[in-house]
């Protein structure tokens, strides 16, 4: 199969997966700063996820999260032009059946097979150490999540609580700081220049940046965090280690 990846979260798989003789193309951001296969991605021919162009490469399979829009999929079934959706997990046992279905789909079973015993080893390992302390994600715009986010199930993972209590997405809970604080920050996407304060995030607070200055700060990158994959183990992994 002669593939096109049209987003970058698909563009992880394709590029961890797939030999580069069979990529026809990936997205323009695979070799951005939030793209984890970053590396791999340069010199690999992109293409904008626009139907016309996406077509004129002739792909056998289209690979895609988000990208061509919400009818892409059915706009490509309808040419002819089979479709591999990434989908989304809410969890990592979720993201490891994920993992394999894709693999699957791009004909990689065993490389797929591969990845999801190695996150279950890392898992294992971690589990075995697990320090129950408290952690606060953190990001530059002043948004934190609790239960029922990915985020939350790779605080777990770690071995660690979720200082955020309520569930989804929300504000960092300044009034909760003010008076009791996490043991770790988990502080994430403070590495780019994208998702940056502006006048009101709750970053400019003086008791949000106090976290980031007393409190043991754990960095994880955007490209650990802003998909599903394999590579949310990086994450979990640097939780872990910095509880130590």
């Amino acid at each position: 199969m002669r593939i096109v990846s049209l987003d970058y979260c698909a563009d992880q798989y394709v590029l961890k997966f797939v030999d580069m003789d069979r990529i026809l193309a990936v997205s323009p951001d695979a070799a951005e700063d939030f793209s984890y296969m970053q590396e791999a991605a340069v010199g690999v021919p992109t293409v904008r996820p626009v139907a016309e162009d996406v077509l004129l490469m002739k792909p056998d399979l289209v690979v895609r999260s988000y990208g061509g829009g919400p009818d892409a999929a059915k706009f490509f079934a309808e040419v002819g032009v089979p479709v591999l959706d990434i989908g989304w997990a809410p969890d990592l046992e979720a993201v490891m059946s994920n993992i394999q279905r894709v693999a699957d789909g791009l004909d990689e079973h065993e490389r797929g097979a591969l990845v999801v015993r190695r996150m279950k080893t890392r898992l294992q390992e971690i589990a075995q150490q697990a320090e129950g302390k408290s952690v606060l994600y953190m990001t530059p715009a002043g948004v934190t999540t609790g239960p029922g986010t990915l985020v939350h199930e790779i605080i777990t993972a770690a071995g660690l609580r979720n200082f955020e209590t309520q569930s989804g997405w929300r504000s960092i809970p300044l009034e909760d700081l003010a008076y009791r604080q996490p043991d770790l920050i988990g502080a994430a996407f403070f590495e780019t220049l994208t998702n940056h304060p502006d006048a009101w995030s709750p970053m400019k607070h003086p008791v949000a940046r106090k976290q980031l200055s007393d409190q043991t700060v754990v960095p994880l990158k955007g490209a650990w965090t802003s998909c599903n994959g394999w590579f949310l183990m990086d994450a979990v992994e640097a939780l872990a280690e910095g509880a130590k």
